[in-house]
């Protein structure tokens, strides 16, 4: 009895330690999970007012230079406007520094356009961790930019000075004009760095959350197993497939990340050049500048209609399941080779076919996909210094693949790009593609469970080559 008593207690007690000890990695979860949250919601709130600093700051240099050119004042007060902004998040920074009240902190980050709900876990999370390395390199770089947008500021009151007081000469425009634009272009990257330096420390703290979940939940697994071996079983194969899944989760949420940021700002930039050129193309009365305007304006739109082109496919291809359908791979490239027919240089470039397999039963939009990018490629990185341009489309069976070869000899990759070229908004000229065309190419070709490789030599040419298992060739 007295053993059985002793038994007793002994597995009492375990079983209180097992609790205690769940509890607690519970609770740890529970408080580290909130926490995180609350850490990266504040980083979310600083990446998105960021975002309405920079709107605010290239929609005030826009207004200003049609103000240079037009002197029109509703320009200038459209200007004063935006710049408020900028100075609203300045002056918030400088409170936060100087232990000034809360109240009159958030009157600086409304006027920032930052959103009320937020006010809150911004404050919270500069006055506890502006030492942390990310976010003291991120609130130097806030510095930084308001120091810039004090020089713009003080280019705007110089210009406006001197338009009351006379007419500024062409000469006098373009120095301004140069000055506005040396000053915007360190901005746009001095807010990129900004924003990428908080996205980067979000990714750091998302990885110490799902290292540290995994470290408590396995606790929890090894208490548990003690008494209840064949339920734990079941958790740990629920729980890798959970790990998986977060892992999958984590890698989608950084992709999407560079994705949103690199796409909000490739897609602004157009239309904010766009407006920019119509507003002094409506005050320019010279036919050969308009002309040059009109120039300029057709190659943002064409930038902007590949990008969106690059968008879509990158839709289709994530979201469409695989089809098997039958393909007319000459007509494929006969329509492709047609698509890029209004390319200036397209019509300087000798296209030859070699089509060993005419048709084969496949997925026509990825077939398409890989067929479109690669011509576009070559197409556009051809080389304009060589007198006889050539782009050689090769398919044939190499059982049981179906191989397909884009050889050209254009302007080549560099060595060091080799490893790069396939990675989402990698570009080596930004006036030549948006960066998405060779990584939407690579998930295509992986779709298919094929593969792509590259063979260049920078100013000799190059070649890629794609194999996709053959489903059944006519």
């Amino acid at each position: 009895m007295e053993k059985c008593d002793k038994k007793y207690r002994i597995t009492f007690s375990n079983v209180f330690i097992l609790l205690l000890v769940i509890i607690l990695a519970c609770t740890s979860l529970i408080f580290l999970n909130g926490f995180t949250i609350k850490i990266l919601s504040a980083s979310r709130a600083y990446v998105n007012g960021e975002s309405h600093y920079s709107k605010a700051q290239k929609d005030a240099v826009r207004h200003l230079i049609t103000y240079l050119y037009t002197h029109d004042k509703k320009q200038w007060n459209l200007y004063l406007k935006e710049m408020k902004v900028p100075f609203g998040d300045g002056s918030a920074r400088i409170g936060l520094l100087t232990n000034t009240p809360d109240y009159k902190i958030k009157e600086g980050f409304i006027q920032g356009r930052n959103s009320h709900k937020d006010l809150d876990d911004i404050i919270w999370l500069f006055r506890n961790f502006n030492s942390v390395p990310f976010l003291n390199k991120a609130i130097k770089e806030w510095e930084q930019g308001d120091k810039l947008i004090k020089e713009l500021s003080n280019i705007g009151n110089n210009v406006n000075e001197k338009i009351s007081r006379y007419n500024l000469s062409n000469t006098d425009r373009q120095k301004i004009l140069l000055e506005i634009s040396e000053i915007s272009d360190r901005l746009t990257i001095n807010e990129r760095n900004f924003s990428n330096t908080l996205g980067d420390g979000t990714h750091i703290i998302k990885d110490y959350l799902i290292y540290t979940n995994i470290f408590f939940i396995l606790i929890i697994i090894s208490s548990v197993s003690i008494y209840y071996h064949i339920t734990v079983k079941r958790i740990m194969n629920s729980n890798k497939e959970i790990e998986i899944n977060n892992q999958n989760l984590v890698t989608a949420n950084k992709e999407l990340d560079k994705f949103v940021y690199s796409a909000s700002h490739d897609l602004r930039s157009p239309i904010t050049s766009l407006k920019g050129l119509v507003e002094i193309a409506k005050e320019e009365d010279n036919l050969g500048e308009i002309r040059n305007y009109l120039a300029l304006m057709e190659q943002s739109l064409s930038k902007q209609d590949q990008f969106i082109s690059d968008i879509i496919d990158y839709s289709r291809n994530k979201r469409l399941g695989v089809r098997n359908e039958e393909i007319n791979l000459n007509e494929a490239i006969e329509e492709v080779i047609s698509q890029h027919k209004h390319i200036k240089e397209a019509n300087e470039i000798q296209i030859h076919k070699d089509l060993a397999v005419k048709k084969i039963n496949g997925d026509p939009l990825r077939i398409k996909i890989i067929l479109n990018n690669l011509v576009s490629n070559a197409i556009k990185y051809s080389d304009k210094n060589k007198s006889s341009k050539f782009i050689h489309i090769k398919i044939f069976n190499t059982n049981p693949f179906l191989k397909i070869e884009v050889q050209d000899n254009g302007i080549g990759i560099k060595e060091e790009f080799i490893d790069k070229i396939f990675d989402m908004f990698f570009v080596t000229n930004t006036n030549l593609g948006s960066g998405l065309g060779l990584y939407i190419t690579k998930e295509a070709v992986d779709n298919l469970n094929g593969s792509i490789t590259v063979n260049s030599k920078h100013t000799i040419g190059t070649t890629f080559t794609v194999l996709i298992p053959i489903q059944y060739e006519m």
